[in-house]
């Protein structure tokens, strides 16, 4: 077919929009949408008809010979006005997909930044939903019918929790630390060792948030080694703050060493210089009583004298995306005056996940249960098989006899920064196909209506147990 022919071929966009069968794709798309759809498949199919080198005779494909018609761009002669029709529902119902999706983890990290970090109680969840969907007193004193304060939400169970005389909340930790840091030391120096002088996921890094919060940078020691000399000599009159920052991402070993920070807070309160904490992932519960290693939480660390912290809510805590600030009421009080506050504050939601999670802490063994971060770490080897087992029998049946299905132990890592470098023991199940690669099994487990996330590793393709719960989290049936 000659390609005036073709092109004579394609419909109006009237002829589409006014049939019938499109009146219900107008109904739930809106005529806007519809004809606009229309109108840019038509433009597409006209553009591949003028560029494609139809010889006179030529056979060209139809709608109806293409399996998958959900792009018109690949597709010459179209001449049916219900086979446009179907394309365009389809076109609309693919645009119409959230972006955002539930995906299932087995990647081994457990706080995967680029899943979203923690998974929220259920508990948390639902005071959320329940705030998205009605008015809420945020900012309202129902007592006294007058203008409220959205940290008291969530104050006293801070300084409860902590042992904090004060604490206010923003949008993530970098907005916690950039927030203390133009409190406390705009235009005036800040000490940091520079063995601390971290970058963090997104090439964010500490030297950039410390220029942007105003404070002017003094960096002491060494890579590997600074000493508590380096921090009592470099503390001048312009000295405002001195900076500790949790290494989150990595680990310095052997020839290494720096002051306690009980020693350091004791120097620092001498000189008079406040002293603060980026403790990052913040724990309130001691890892230990899991088998993990020791990470310092909240609580040691404000008994150690630290003047102000910062953490994370999203990763250890297993809340919602948010940054807390705890310290002396002074500091904190300071804090809150900061017109830059507004600016970082959490919304209502937020406010009332982190609330429950936070409530949860009270019960700590509740909050081991109820919490999935906390569930997920704090997990056996015993406990994970039986799962791995269930799921690779799952996945036998499922996949048929061109896969290969077994139970393998692995190491699941914490994620987020939080216990860098640390190997968890865990148990995955490993596939193997005979007609994939393992990478290529990886994109066909991503593109699942519900994406499974797993790794390659070893050249073997591996879903890590460890997140998983029940066989059901797949959202699979055979």
């Amino acid at each position: 077919m000659k390609k005036e022919e073709l092109l004579r071929n394609l419909p109006s966009v009237d002829r589409l929009t006014g049939h019938e069968k499109c009146r219900e794709m107008i109904a739930v798309y809106g005529r806007g949408r519809v004809v606009d759809t229309a109108r840019k498949l038509i433009d597409e199919a006209r553009s591949k008809i003028l560029k494609e080198k139809t010889a006179p005779g030529d056979t060209v494909k139809s709608v109806t010979d293409v399996k998958n018609v959900t792009d018109v761009r690949n597709v010459t002669d179209v001449r049916s006005v219900t086979e446009w029709l179907a394309v365009m529902a389809q076109t609309m119902a693919k645009e119409s997909v959230p972006s955002l999706k539930r995906v299932v983890n087995c990647s081994g990290v457990v706080v995967h930044t680029n899943l979203g970090r923690a998974a929220m109680a259920d508990a948390a969840s639902e005071a959320a939903a329940l705030c998205a969907r009605s008015a809420v007193n945020i900012e309202y004193d129902i007592k006294s019918g007058t203008r409220g304060d959205r940290d008291s939400i969530v104050e006293s169970l801070v300084t409860e929790l902590t042992g904090a005389q004060a604490a206010t909340v923003v949008n993530n930790n970098a907005a916690a630390v950039l927030l203390a840091l133009n409190t406390l030391s705009d235009g005036r120096e800040t000490i940091v060792s520079r063995g601390e002088l971290i970058e963090i996921g997104g090439s964010f890094r500490l030297p950039e948030i410390m220029s942007k919060s105003g404070c002017v940078l003094k960096e002491v020691g060494t890579t590997n080694r600074t000493s508590l000399e380096d921090y009592a000599e470099s503390v001048n009159e312009n000295t405002s703050l001195i900076l500790r920052a949790h290494t989150s991402n990595y680990r310095i070993i052997g020839f290494t060493s720096q002051p306690g920070l009980d020693e350091l807070s004791s120097m620092a309160r001498s000189r008079g210089v406040p002293l603060m904490y980026d403790l990052g992932s913040g724990t309130l519960i001691d890892l230990r009583r899991f088998g993990l290693p020791h990470e310092p939480t909240v609580q040691e660390t404000i008994e150690q004298g630290v003047d102000v912290v910062t953490i994370s809510c999203d990763k250890l805590l297993g809340g919602p995306q948010a940054g807390i600030i705890a310290g002396s009421k002074e500091t904190i009080d300071k804090i809150k005056k900061n017109h830059l506050k507004r600016a970082l504050r959490c919304d209502k939601m937020t406010f009332a996940a982190l609330e429950t999670t936070l409530r949860l802490y009270l019960n700590p063994d509740e909050a081991v249960s109820k919490i999935p971060t906390l569930r997920h770490l704090s997990k056996t080897i015993d406990q994970i098989r039986p799962i791995a087992r269930k799921a690779a029998a799952f996945f036998r049946e499922y996949l048929g006899s061109d896969a290969t299905v077994t139970v393998v132990d692995d190491v699941s890592r914490a994620g987020s920064g939080s216990l860098p470098q640390i190997d968890i023991p865990t148990v995955s199940v490993a596939i193997e196909h005979g007609r994939m690669g393992p990478n290529e099994l990886a994109s066909w487990f991503r593109n699942m209506d519900r994406p499974i996330i797993g790794r390659v590793e070893d050249d073997l393709f591996r879903l890590d147990m460890r997140c998983i719960d029940d066989v059901e989290d797949f959202g699979l049936t055979k």
